[in-house]
């Protein structure tokens, strides 16, 4: 193997550090899967403000109709109701106590650039202050709970959210039946770095790799035999869990396509499939858990929300305040929860966008302070300087 095959191989393999307890069970009972929606998703269309003449108004071609009506938003509270692609997934799931919303939720970042947003959310950093890009805070968490083999995120590449001291396995489960290396080359490859400081890392990304292949084996031989028919985040999300169910307590994984500037639609087009999708996937995560979804908390994120006006190509642009998820089969669900001010032109941020009143590392260090038991000491460590916010959801 030459150099450049070699460089190809390494770029391809997983990457993980301490090999000797994969098959381990973690340190605590609780998991938590953080999904994060890549593209920015108009969370005024899913968390659908019914009460609000002024959403009707500033939509008059994707707006989703009022409960009762054809095709109508799916009544949760006297003010809210949920889009109806997620009829038989999400809304059941709310008034079974085990999904709940956060609007008004989001990041402090002005700039309304995905990639200077999402960076912001990953890093858990405050906002204005001195950037550590080698810092994410679901690997300062990894270090807290003592997770660094009981942490993966589910990615091609690692995300920014898991960069730090606790190395982190990542694999894109998409691609996993699909390995660009062969075990002869990985024979090679190891052979090459033992007796370096690389060879445990090298080592061991192997190792999770055969292993996430070798647990999803007879799923995917199934799927062959048309055993399973889902497709895209369906077929996913049920591979995550049946590896967090048993291995895994911090898990990551994103899904995108959530950019609607033209054609957005709405109680059916474009996102209306998108969010189909998401739904089908989330409920298949939740079944496949089985008892351990009563111990694992789903917590759903978008890097901005869009402007609440529709623009002229019947889409939305960037905008700012947002709707945050948090599903679990032991959460106190069925509640759209945190702080919230009527929807009229006069509380719009900047006129335009629906502004942020639940900051998200406030919002999420409540969420996984409880979730883990993490003491003050603890939390800081994850969100410096932060206040957490009690909710009341776990």
């Amino acid at each position: 193997m030459n150099r450049r095959d070699l460089l190809k191989a390494l770029a391809a393999a997983p990457l993980l550090s301490h090999a000797g307890s994969l098959l381990a069970a973690p340190a605590t009972n609780a998991r938590l899967l953080f999904v994060f929606l890549r593209g920015g998703y108009d969370a005024n269309n899913l968390l659908v403000p019914v009460g609000s003449d002024f959403y009707y108004a500033s939509r008059p071609n994707i707006a989703i109709a009022k409960p009762g009506a054809d095709n109508g938003a799916l009544a949760l509270t006297a003010d809210w109701a949920l889009h109806p692609a997620l009829r038989e997934t999400i809304y059941p799931m709310f008034h079974g106590g085990e999904a709940a919303f956060i609007p008004f939720a989001g990041t402090t970042d002005l700039t309304r650039s995905h990639f200077e947003t999402q960076d912001s959310i990953e890093l858990g950093q405050e906002i204005g202050g001195r950037r550590d890009f080698r810092s994410g805070f679901l690997n300062r968490l990894a270090q807290i709970l003592n997770s660094s083999n009981h942490a993966i995120s589910f990615t091609d590449q690692l995300p920014l959210i898991f960069q730090g001291g606790v190395q982190v396995p990542n694999m894109g489960l998409r691609s996993v039946g699909k390995s660009g290396i062969d075990a002869r080359q990985s024979q090679v490859i190891a052979a090459m770095y033992r007796g370096t400081p690389l060879q445990q890392p090298v080592s061991a990304g192997f190792a999770v790799r055969d292993d996430v292949a070798k647990e999803l084996t007879g799923e995917m031989q199934a799927a062959n035999r048309n055993a399973i028919s889902t497709k895209g985040f369906e077929l996913e999300a049920q591979r995550i869990a049946r590896l967090m169910k048993d291995k895994y307590n911090i898990g990551f994984v994103d899904v995108g396509g959530w950019d609607t500037h033209v054609g957005q639609g709405g109680a059916s087009g474009y996102l209306a499939g998108r969010f189909d999708e998401l739904g089908r996937g989330l409920a298949a995560f939740s079944q496949e858990m089985g008892s351990a979804w009563r111990n694992t908390v789903v917590v759903v994120v978008s890097e901005f929300g869009r402007t609440f006006r529709e623009n002229g190509n019947r889409g939305t642009d960037h905008g700012h305040g947002s709707v945050f998820w948090v599903l679990g089969g032991g959460i106190k669900g069925k509640q759209v929860a945190g702080e919230q001010v009527a929807i009229s032109p006069a509380n719009l941020f900047q006129n335009r966008d629906m502004p942020v009143l639940n900051e998200y590392r406030a919002v999420l260090g409540g969420l996984l302070r409880r979730t883990f038991g993490l003491t003050p000491a603890q939390l800081d460590h994850v969100f410096v300087g932060v206040k957490p916010v009690e909710l009341g959801l776990v």
